[in-house]
């Protein structure tokens, strides 16, 4: 990460983006061989052999039609893929996205100048807003280093979306309004929105043509704060972004009916350069155990966020602070890069701001006063009741292994991001007694607009060397040979992926050819192997490596009895990340965290034993 974050590079930020590659249809047979073999974890030889029948049929029959009609749509598109995602991943769904599908992350600068500490909260926030502003600037320069992966250029699209981005929701399908501009494309808005005890705060971050500097942005917060503490609570109409999308759009409709200005406030929130909450709470936190913080970032107080906004930052009463985002505009790592940036000069400057505490006469911040009647404020309050009732359920924990980290995991010559997911299936098979269909986000980014694709951790490698690990009569050397083999198979699933040749992307877009046609769904869709194999959004773990940088995640399991686990490697660290949900009593996120640290230990010992 270090590399990457140069600001004095000759590179424009976006100067390769018309160079990239497109994205590439892989070739039908390779998809549906790479299907076959990743469904086997999950069937008896009987249930296999109808899957094969399933897919040689649909190889050979309307699976190559649709295939076909694929390859003509990539050629019309540099990335055949984008739109139909954004829709089908994020902008049709109708589920209450804010608490479903959004992601969220603790500030790490508890690990070293801010330490929990009541009185803290707008000194810090002023500072970390400062240094976002810093980077904004410096992303409108296309002074913010180009990433690559090795020699390779990677797609930096994503990081037009971190400012001044927001979702509306739609009646039957949301829509994304970004309002970034670089200055070569000319102006961008520049305020930020506070959002503190249910009112709604507007400043400039800009005054006479400079930044607004941490005393003046302290000055701001502490005039808004003051303003809050001192009158009643506003109708904290944030709220209403947590609703099931249908209902927020017919309700957003209902308010800019009520009084056209309401409009006017709602898209002054949506073209903010991002979203700052002060939260009352004051959550635990240590360096071990971040599991309150990360808990109240991703699912606190609906007031304090807005949850359509690309970014929030939310910073609590005792000075900690936790990211919250909508996703469908970006991937996790776009946001760590520029979260990285900050956490880099915040350490530089020993937490503290050591430029001149001189403040300009600038304006007071701007309340947006909407008007609400009793239906809006019942609204409101009904949300918020659905709202707690849904995140009471969910069970976070969020612990830092400390035993070893990626040093000790490399020097084992293993790849530290596969060693921790085996370990992971290792562990659900352990709770469970089964194998647990996994989900591992890959980045494509080396295509034009790349996103995602699935890294499908639960191979029949993986699932062996489990079997192997929990059956007392196995020898360790033949542990380790099993492990080596299934190491193997996560790399090279890994690098296929990165390199457009993952298979999961590639039936998705054979489905979608197949409903715009009007055709019936294929029946390689409506088997069985397809859902129990985690296909359509079923499966169980859903995981993803928040790099290898302080910066850990959050998100909730994909489907009611599952997991969602993230997770950051440190040289000497694991950081983890596990969700499930209590009515389901099945999962236990705590056990199952528990019992992969224990893991961890047991893939560790497994290599040095079978050396002696």
């Amino acid at each position: 990460m270090e590399k990457q974050l140069l600001e004095s590079s000759e590179e424009r930020t976006f100067q390769y983006q018309d160079s990239l590659p497109s994205l590439p249809v892989p070739p039908l047979d390779e998809s549906l061989s790479k299907y076959l073999d990743a469904v086997k974890p999950f069937l008896n030889q009987e249930e296999y052999q109808r899957t094969e029948d399933i897919v040689k049929k649909f190889e050979n029959g309307i699976g190559k039609e649709l295939h076909q009609k694929l390859l003509e749509r990539a050629k019309m598109r540099r990335n055949w893929l984008e739109d139909w995602w954004l829709n089908v991943a994020y902008l049709d769904l109708r589920i209450s996205t804010q608490i479903l599908c959004n992601m969220g992350g603790p500030g790490p600068y508890i690990e070293h100048y801010w330490p929990p500490k009541e009185g803290t909260q707008i000194d810090r926030a002023c500072i970390n807003i400062w240094h976002t502003l810093k980077y904004w600037d410096l992303l409108r320069a296309e002074k913010v280093a180009i990433e690559r992966s090795g020699n390779t250029v990677l797609d930096m699209n994503q990081f037009r979306m971190l400012f001044c981005t927001c979702k509306i929701p739609g009646l039957t399908r949301d829509s994304l309004s970004n309002y970034f501009k670089t200055e070569a494309e000319g102006e961008c808005p520049s305020h930020l929105i506070v959002l503190c005890r249910g009112r709604v705060f507007a400043f400039d971050a800009m005054h006479e043509g400079s930044m607004l500097t941490p005393p003046e942005i302290f000055r701001q917060l502490r005039y808004i704060q003051e303003t809050c503490y001192s009158e009643p609570d506003g109708p904290g109409l944030a709220a209403l972004t947590s609703n099931e999308r249908t209902k927020w759009a017919e309700l957003r409709e209902y308010l800019i009916h009520l009084d056209p200005k309401n409009l006017t406030l709602l898209e002054k929130i949506q073209r903010s350069l991002f979203v700052v909450g002060l939260d009352d709470y004051s959550p635990h936190a240590t360096p071990e155990d971040y599991t309150e913080l990360t808990r109240l970032g991703l699912a606190g107080d609906p007031t304090v966020r807005w949850g359509d906004k690309s970014y929030n930052c939310i910073f609590f009463s005792n000075g900690t602070c936790s990211a919250f985002c909508d996703h469908s505009p970006f991937d996790a790592m776009a946001l760590i890069t520029m979260l990285a940036y900050a956490d880099k000069k915040i350490v530089e400057n020993e937490g503290k701001w050591k430029g001149s505490d001189n403040v300009r006469d600038i304006p007071r911040p701007e309340e947006l006063v909407f008007t609400v009647d009793s239906k809006i404020m019942n609204e409101i309050g009904h949300t918020k009741e659905l709202y707690y009732k849904k995140v009471s359920d969910l069970q976070l924990v969020s612990y830092a292994f400390t035993s070893f980290g990626k040093a000790l995991i490399r020097k084992r010559k293993l790849h530290p991001d596969t060693f921790v997911q085996l370990a992971l299936q290792l562990a659900y098979y352990k709770c469970h007694g089964r194998p647990g269909c996994c989900y591992e986000t890959a980045m494509t980014r080396r295509f034009y607009h790349g996103r995602t694709e699935t890294i499908r951790s639960c191979t029949v490698e993986a699932v062996e060397w489990c079997k192997s690990m929990l059956d007392p009569s196995e020898s360790n050397y033949q542990r380790l040979q099993l492990m080596h083999k299934a190491f193997a198979k996560h790399n090279k699933l890994r690098k296929e992926c990165e390199n457009g040749r993952g298979f999961d992307r590639h039936l998705l877009g054979l489905l979608l050819i197949a409903q715009e046609q009007g055709l019936p769904v294929p029946d390689l869709y409506g088997d069985k192997a397809f859902t129990a194999s985690g296909g359509g959004g079923n499966f169980v773990l859903s995981t993803s490596l928040t790099g290898y940088t302080r910066f850990s995640g959050s998100a909730v399991p994909m489907v009611q009895h599952g997991y969602g686990f993230f997770y950051s490697i440190r040289d000497d660290r694991i950081v983890t990340t596990c969700s499930s949900w209590k009515s389901c009593p099945e999962t236990d996120a705590e056990v199952l965290c528990r019992t992969l640290f224990q893991c961890f230990h047991d893939v560790l010992q497994l290599t040095l034993t079978a050396q002696l």
